[in-house]
């Protein structure tokens, strides 16, 4: 399952639903940041995982809790929520709270919400990592590599301009930021592989590239 399968399908939608639910915001609120936070995390650990030590505890951590069951049963992303409190801890660090501004900031999730919302996506998308990971056959040295390829399938999806869902949402939800008319989450991939060309310069107006460039602060 690609990535972009992941956050237009049955898991996306289902774990927006439960999160409109029990925060009072948009399904389409949640699918824009979830369509934003996927890449953005997955870049992350791509860049951590250079590190051997930090490719072994992620590898541990896949094969002891991210199966990628929780895909099966969006459920579980509620029960999580203090756990992947803890991921976001350690995946963003000392930027989380700059993450959690500038998405709050760019999707209209309120500050007080955009934390637990995203809580609770981040075991979603480590199960999707997980999942990845079992059908791959991938230990600790090939992360990086699996990450990358993620990222670079979902943009390869995005460039060669098949259609998905998420468009439109993205779209209305960023308030028409992206750059592209076309494709808006093209440019949120692209701006996670670094291809920032495009962004405005701005400030609060810029692009999703602009606001993703920021979060990344020239890594």
């Amino acid at each position: 399952m690609g990535l972009i399968d992941l956050l237009t399908g049955n898991t996306g939608n289902q774990v927006a639903e439960r999160a409109e639910n029990k925060f009072g915001i948009s399904r389409n609120q949640v699918l824009a940041l979830l369509a934003v936070a996927a890449p953005l995390i997955i870049s992350y650990l791509s860049k951590k995982s250079q590190s051997p030590n930090e490719a072994e505890s992620l590898n541990t951590a896949l094969d002891k809790d991210h199966d990628g069951s929780i895909l099966n049963d969006v459920s579980q992303a509620e029960a999580r929520q203090s756990e992947g409190n803890s991921i976001l801890n350690h995946i963003f660090g000392e930027e989380k709270q700059t993450v959690e501004s500038q998405l709050s900031q760019k999707t209209g999730i309120s500050i007080d919400k955009i934390g637990p919302v995203l809580s609770m996506l981040a075991p979603i998308i480590m199960g999707y990592i997980g999942k990845e990971k079992q059908q791959n056959n991938v230990g600790a040295g090939g992360l990086g590599g699996l990450l990358d390829g993620i990222l670079g399938n979902a943009s390869g999806q995005t460039q060669n301009g098949q259609s998905n869902p998420l468009n439109d949402i993205i779209g209305n939800v960023l308030g028409g930021q992206s750059n592209s008319s076309s494709n808006p989450l093209n440019d949120i991939i692209g701006s996670v592989l670094g291809n920032n060309n495009n962004q405005k310069n701005d400030g609060d107006s810029g692009g999703i590239g602009s606001i993703l460039g920021n979060i990344f602060g020239g890594k």
